[in-house]
């Protein structure tokens, strides 16, 4: 069976993602900073897992190296770590900057450097998670904005570096999803609705939304797609929201 590695497994991406990936008959290969979450989500699933922090580099290529020792040569890899800092520059401290940076956009580095590593040989896909927010201009939003414009740039850069390894890398731009990240957001009732007044199709996102674009850009279906970030944003990022003149 096809073999895959998730980064960040136990959110609610990773882990919606991890479930379609069995449900296709896939092996799967979960990999996670909190070890609790971690567990459980491995004995329910019944896979094998490792921890991998973005605090620690070398942790990324030791999960690509047990990913494939396990399973056998990976297929593909999707690095579904992230976090969400809401706050202006002015009020963004040093340690909040380096530690969005360090767990959105290093992370995303590390993982495509392991994916060089370890699957030039039958070469592969490798997925990253940008954000709508690195393409359309939002409040509050510096940090984040700037780590998930990283990984659009280190995306297409990958990509050019790893074509002729076999690997590909491509990158989806979420807009607000009902996640576990942003339950702080969508649990308050002011901030949803204006939040789907963003969003010209009338709604926030679900994490299956984004777990069915990495799915089918880890597959076969893909094969002849790279460097490319597809927005899965309920159109923010491109189409007018839902004002009174869109009826």
């Amino acid at each position: 069976m096809t073999a895959f590695l998730i980064l960040g497994a136990t959110g609610s991406v990773g882990s919606r993602l991890a479930r379609r990936l069995i449900d296709n008959d896939c092996n799967v290969f979960l990999a996670a900073r909190n070890a609790e979450r971690l567990q459980a989500l491995a004995s329910e699933l019944c896979c094998p897992s490792a921890h991998v922090d973005a605090s620690d580099p070398g942790s990324f290529v030791k999960c690509f190296e047990e990913a494939a020792g396990t399973l056998g040569e990976i297929a593909g890899a999707a690095n579904c770590i992230g976090s969400l800092l809401l706050k202006p520059a002015h009020t963004t401290t040093d340690d909040e900057f380096h530690a969005t940076i360090n767990t959105n956009l290093f992370s995303a580095f590390a993982t495509a450097r392991a994916a060089g590593q370890t699957m030039k040989r039958n070469g592969g896909s490798v997925v990253l998670v940008s954000s709508a927010a690195a393409r359309i201009g939002l409040p509050n939003h510096e940090a984040i904005a700037a780590a998930k414009a990283g990984i659009e740039g280190l995306t297409v850069a990958a990509a050019a570096s790893y074509a002729g390894r076999g690997i590909r890398f491509n990158a989806v731009a979420p807009g607000l999803t009902r996640s576990q990240m942003t339950r702080h957001i969508w649990e308050k009732k002011t901030a949803a609705e204006a939040s789907v007044r963003m969003h010209a199709l009338g709604r926030l996102g679900e994490p299956d939304d984004v777990a069915a674009m990495i799915h089918w850009l880890l597959s076969n279906e893909s094969s002849w797609i790279t460097g490319q970030v597809f927005g899965v944003d309920g159109g923010l990022s491109s189409v007018l929201g839902r004002t009174s003149m869109a009826r």
